[in-house]
């Protein structure tokens, strides 16, 4: 059975409210929650960009049993992967196990603002790869040195270290990052159902490992009210990932999705309160293998309701499912 999730969507909600909202989700049962870790919304509709990590830490408080993982965090422009790895290990004892460290090669959303300048996706696949070695070799409490193509680490140790190390997930989208994180990787990260991606990951060193999916969707007992809702703060996403990951600002994905109408939001996230909608959304994920499905409900202000609705008619019929 796979298994579902709640998203901290960092874009929509301000920390406090985010971590209300995880308390919330794991009250309702959800089986475990991610975070997206931004600098940026993707919309100026959307409207926030609190620091994750710190909303992590409070939530790992906060909550009990709720699986925490975030999706994803870019270890290579804004981070050095050497914090990288300290705020990992911190984050898995303050949760007492319960983090999963879900990483990907970035957007220029949110990475431009440290001034490095943006490379192809081959180079920045390289610096994923390089950045996933230098936290695997920090998770071991070992002193570590690096002099890569990339990447300087010099006499480097993380003090307090988890006993577990967290698991490591990566972020895929094509062959090169199936590669990747095949070989590097516990884990595998999509937000699209296609197996193509989940063959490729197996064939690289994948196989039996757990792949987790993302899908929007936005809850409403008004269906008009959530397709006005998605299309104001979700239409970004119907440009696909190719160039979700080049643009720099908002004002590019407000450009970018200016012809983008409601019924085309429609037809590509379930509106309304239909969970035969939902289901039939999540049923290519999981028909392709994936074990754990994260949802994210559109709509900062709307997330205690829809918790509400997921406890008593989503969740049990998306287990069914």
């Amino acid at each position: 059975m796979t298994r579902i999730g709640y998203t901290m969507m960092t874009e929509q909600a301000g920390p406090r409210e985010l971590v209300e909202h995880v308390v919330a989700a794991e009250r309702a049962g959800f089986d475990f929650s991610v975070i997206s870790d931004h600098s940026f919304p993707w919309l100026e509709s959307q409207g926030h960009a609190p620091y994750a990590w710190s909303v992590l830490g409070a939530a790992a408080h906060a909550t009990s049993r709720i699986p925490l993982t975030t999706f994803v965090t870019c270890p290579t422009f804004r981070y050095h992967p050497a914090v990288v790895a300290q705020k990992a290990a911190t984050l898995q004892l303050l949760s007492e196990g319960r983090f999963r460290l879900g990483l990907g090669s970035g957007e220029n959303l949110n990475e431009h603002i440290v001034g490095r300048g943006w490379p192809s996706a081959d180079v920045r696949l390289d610096m994923l790869d390089e950045a996933v070695g230098i936290i695997r070799a920090l998770f071991t409490g070992e002193n570590v040195t690096h002099h890569g193509r990339h990447f300087q680490v010099d006499n480097a140790r993380l003090w307090d270290v988890p006993a577990t190390p967290p698991p490591l997930g990566i972020a895929v989208s094509g062959p090169r990052s199936c590669a990747i994180a095949g070989r590097r990787a516990d884990m595998l990260i999509a937000t699209e159902p296609k197996q193509s991606l989940l063959d490729d990951f197996s064939t690289h060193g994948g196989a039996g490992k757990p792949r987790i999916g993302q899908m929007p969707l936005c809850y409403d007992p008004d269906r008009h009210a959530a397709v006005t809702r998605a299309h104001e703060q979700f239409r970004w996403a119907l440009g696909g990932w190719r160039l979700n990951a080049e643009l720099p600002l908002p004002s590019g994905f407000e450009q970018a999705s200016a012809h983008t109408r409601e019924e085309d939001v429609a037809k590509s996230i379930p509106c309304g309160d239909d969970v035969d909608a939902v289901l039939e959304a999540a049923r290519p994920y999981v028909e392709a293998g994936f074990t754990d499905l994260a949802l994210i409900q559109i709509g900062g202000a709307r997330q205690l309701p829809f918790l509400r609705w997921a406890e008593t008619t989503l969740l049990p019929a998306l287990r069914d499912l």
